[in-house]
């Protein structure tokens, strides 16, 4: 079984990184956001933060620098690694449109199996992405404001993985039930365009209204959202501190830009976030497993039938 695993899942793989459009598309993605977030939110999170600091204390260029690019690098990660996803899991669409998938059906190899190594495959196709797109913001938070530690690097890591398993098994859960590339545009589109304001990636949480917060605090990847900003700027924040900015003040910057997080008036501890993500990645795997069987059944079963329909005839 692992062997049949193991040679799916590279099968998967090699066809990915064989569309050169499908890799380069997902590759330039982030390339393009970054360009686009520096070009249109930096200033607006500057001007936010600058406002946030009281009269008498003088921050430096490069700490205020360092913030904004944390919040920056933070929003994009925190978006791509559901996007990118989506888009690394085109395989599972067209193994439907070329017909593999009826081919494979007919096969003793269990559904379960297929499932997985789709997963598996798209996950590390968009981890390849997305630890791209954490080096170009390291090299951008090199070049305006460098206030990471090596620890703060680590979890940085560690929370573009625990976000690319919860994108992919969502975007897996999704998938499944489309047949056709249009739906899987429609699909990526739709993704592409909202998540980013439900997560609090674009507008922090705090900004909306008291009923939208509280619809966004049940979504993981709010929390998502929340762990990889905690950690982009856990540094800056020291620095603030260390430069006689009150605690008072740096705990009002930390609510405003969704550091910290409630729910339902309760505010949520970074293993809480964790356990949230872990949790909903765990769920929503078995869910798609569950459906790609369910489905799978399904079609056979209509074909039985269709059969018997056809020989009654």
């Amino acid at each position: 079984m692992m062997k049949t695993f193991f040679a799916f899942t590279e099968r998967n793989i090699k066809l990915f990184f064989k569309d050169k459009g499908l890799f380069l598309t997902s590759l330039i993605t982030p390339i393009i956001l970054l360009v686009l977030y520096v070009a249109f939110l930096a200033n607006v999170y500057k001007d936010t933060m600058m406002s946030a600091i009281p009269e008498g204390f003088v921050v430096s260029e490069k700490l205020i620098n360092g913030i904004v690019g944390g919040e920056l690098f933070s929003s994009l990660l925190a978006v791509i690694t559901v996007t990118v996803a989506f888009c690394s899991n085109m395989i599972m669409v067209q193994d439907k449109l070329t017909g593999a998938a009826t081919d494979f059906s007919v096969t003793p190899i269990k559904k379960s199996v297929r499932a997985m190594s789709y997963y598996t495959s798209t996950i590390t196709v968009t981890m390849v992405v997305c630890l791209f797109a954490t080096f170009l913001c390291m090299i951008y938070l090199a070049a305006v404001g460098w206030w990471l530690s090596a620890g703060d690097v680590f979890l940085l890591i560690l929370d573009t993985f625990i976000l690319a398993m919860f994108g992919t098994a969502l975007s897996s859960l999704i998938n499944c039930f489309a047949s056709t590339q249009g739906q899987m545009q429609a699909i990526g589109t739709i993704v592409s365009a909202g998540y980013g304001f439900i997560c609090g990636a674009y507008m922090p949480l705090s900004n909306l209204g008291d009923g939208l917060q509280k619809f966004s605090s049940l979504l993981p990847g709010t929390y998502g959202t929340s762990l990889v900003r905690n950690h982009a700027l856990r540094g800056a924040f020291e620095g603030l501190a260390n430069e006689g900015v009150p605690a008072q003040v740096i705990d009002g910057i930390k609510k405003s830009i969704d550091c910290k997080i409630y729910f339902f008036g309760h505010e949520v501890s970074i293993g809480a976030m964790y356990a949230v993500l872990v949790i909903s990645t765990a769920l929503i795997i078995g869910a798609y497993i569950l459906a790609t069987v369910l489905l799978s059944k399904r079609k056979n079963t209509g074909k039985v039938i269709r059969k018997r329909f056809a020989k009654s005839k």
